[in-house]
């Protein structure tokens, strides 16, 4: 624990950011309902690049540099979407506080919503501590709240990661970080005030904090998780036209598009979305659409940009075209990698108004930005969290034959439980434990970060989710994990997963043996976990995976009508077999 360093200049500052008291409000009203966030700022952690004096994050003077905030888009109160979280940044200035350290304040936070979303970071290692959520009706609810150093913490969690530190001596070329963290409400009550935790240790800075609300009124209908940062291009001028399917349908259209794992801003020049008719042409002329009433938008590196509602009829089971022009040039891209399905690159210039697919003269086997498609109305959505079996490997490009398809053909199909839209979570050689993508820069590696590290954004801010299938675990036990480590993960996953109440359906890891790496010790750490799985404990219902697919004869090896031919990604049967299996009323919550 330090101590806290004012400044004259920042305690004026502090003083002149103050609005002054409504008549007739006494003090000690405020302390029982608390203050706004800003007013209890009392820490300076962002500094002028080349004047060291004028901050002190971690009471040693070093700092965020301010340079390397405005380029990444960061820019003095702006507000971002970071992790479908909606936060107003600080209005930071030389000597101005702009976080506060927790230490039992009580900050004034209103609204009612799925979880309380936080922008955090510690200094002197990470931090972490208990303290309580207080709602109107008077009830009180206890929460953990951590933060990860902003030295050295994870970059797979972090919301941005900035590339120098500002330190007495000179900038030091060191990455700073911040993190979004969330803490889950009581939806059915309505937030008055949070007391933060008590200083007992490292500090725990709060830049900014807002009630997640759901999304009342919104399905998810499609989703694909960022999975890397490659190389692209370089594209400059350019339009590109992703072709997605949706599996629910509506009278209105959202789009998102993340700029997750960047270090700079991205600029969408303008975007539209029309049902395709075929290859890169539409079947009507695309509708465009706006971003806060503007026809383009500048996302910041690690935020989402959320287009404005659109009335449009999105079809049910059908191919969507999502356009949008990159006025700049864009050397590198967050994206999905295995898209399964073939979309467009333009010539020069915005084509995204265009019917016909004559300037789409190139093509993109991935999908680049986009990362989901809500449509208006419906019961909400399922999500699948997975890796390349849920990701659709091995199956027919273009066809729609991954198994989360498949399950949302058989919801729209019945009337025994809502028909949910279902969303693809799956990435290629995804984890639960570790990551693949290091979380940062520019990497050949699309693996994506691992299951606990992406499961605040590919997950829980999904719109409308109601519940999750955890189908994950198989290239861990390849890659050496063991089984009570495995089985810990996939624990953890649900207990967060719930404590935000989604219903969690865990699936027992499909069978590999013939595959080079699936050896006898990856079998019994397999079949360990699936012991455990099979157990129940932390999940609300267990769908057997491993017992659809596997052979009779010999239970270690996938049934050989189920084999794609690499022993373990299952066959379009297989999929197929999966889908099929899940008892459809266990999705319902």
């Amino acid at each position: 624990m330090r101590p806290r360093l004012w400044t004259t200049a920042a305690v004026l500052a502090c003083f002149l950011a103050l609005p002054p008291w409504p008549p007739g409000t006494a003090r000690a009203e405020s302390a029982a309902t608390g203050q706004p966030l800003e007013r209890l700022y009392d820490n300076t952690a962002v500094g002028v690049d080349g004047r060291p004096s004028g901050a002190g994050f971690d009471g040693a003077g070093n700092a965020l540099s301010a340079g390397d905030l405005a380029a990444a888009g960061w820019t003095p109160g702006r507000t971002l979407t970071l992790g479908g979280a909606t936060f107003t940044l600080p209005r930071y200035a030389p000597g101005r506080p702009d976080n506060l350290v927790a230490d039992g304040q009580r900050v004034r936070l209103t609204g009612r919503g799925s979880s309380l979303a936080l922008l955090v970071a510690a200094t002197g290692g990470p931090a972490t501590g208990t303290g309580t959520l207080r709602y109107r009706d008077g009830s009180r609810q206890s929460f953990t709240l951590g933060a990860p150093d902003w030295r050295t913490g994870p970059l797979g969690s972090k919301a941005v990661a900035l590339p120098h530190v500002n330190s007495p001596g000179g900038q030091l070329t060191e990455q700073a970080k911040l993190y979004t963290v969330s803490v889950p409400l009581e939806r059915r009550r309505a937030l008055a005030s949070v007391e933060l935790p008590r200083d007992n240790g490292p500090d725990l800075h709060v830049f900014a904090a807002s009630v997640q609300s759901e999304s009342p009124g919104w399905s998810g209908s499609w989703a694909a998780a960022t999975s890397g940062q490659p190389a692209v291009g370089p594209w400059a001028d350019r339009s590109l036209r992703l072709v997605v399917h949706t599996s629910a349908g509506g009278p209105r259209v959202r789009v998102r598009l993340d700029n997750t794992f960047a270090s700079a801003p991205v600029d969408i020049g303008g975007a539209s979305v029309a049902v395709q008719e075929s290859g890169a042409t539409a079947a009507s002329d695309p509708r465009p659409l706006r971003f806060g009433g503007a026809t383009g938008t500048r996302i910041a590196a690690g935020a989402q940009a959320l287009s404005d509602p659109l009335d449009f009829e999105v079809p049910a089971d059908s191919n969507l075209l999502v356009s949008f022009h990159l006025p700049g040039a864009v050397a590198s891209a967050p994206l999905h990698q295995l898209a399964v399905q073939e979309s467009y690159l333009s010539e020069g210039g915005d084509h995204t108004a265009e019917r016909t697919g004559e300037a789409y003269t190139g093509t993109l086997t991935n999908w680049p930005l986009l990362a989901g498609v809500d449509v208006g109305g419906g019961p909400g959505s399922v999500v699948v969290l997975g890796d390349s079996i849920t990701d659709g490997e091995r199956t027919t490009a273009g066809a729609n034959r991954r198994w989360p398809d498949l399950l949302a053909d058989r919801l729209r199909g019945q009337r025994e439980v809502p028909r949910y839209g279902v969303l693809n979570q799956g990435i290629s050689a995804n984890r639960v434990l570790s990551d693949r993508y290091p979380g940062d820069g520019v990497s050949t590696d699309t693996g994506g970060v691992s299951a606990l590290n992406r499961l605040e954004r590919d997950v829980l801010a999904q719109t409308s989710a109601r519940t999750v299938i955890l189908f994950m675990g198989v290239n861990d036990v390849r890659w050496g994990a063991r089984a009570d480590q495995v089985s810990a993960g996939l624990r953890e996953i649900a207990a967060r997963a719930r404590a935000r109440g989604l219903k969690v359906l865990a699936a027992t890891i499909a069978p590999c043996q013939g595959e080079s790496r699936c050896t006898a010790q990856v079998e019994a750490e397999r079949a360990a976990v699936n012991a455990e799985v099979r157990t129940g404990a932390g999940f609300d219902a267990v769908l057997d995976f491993d017992a659809v697919l596997r052979d009779p004869a010999n239970p270690a090896r996938l049934a050989p009508a189920y084999d794609s031919g690499d022993h373990l990604h299952p066959s379009e049967a297989g999929l197929a077999a999966l889908a099929d299996s899940v008892e459809l009323g266990l999705l319902r919550n």
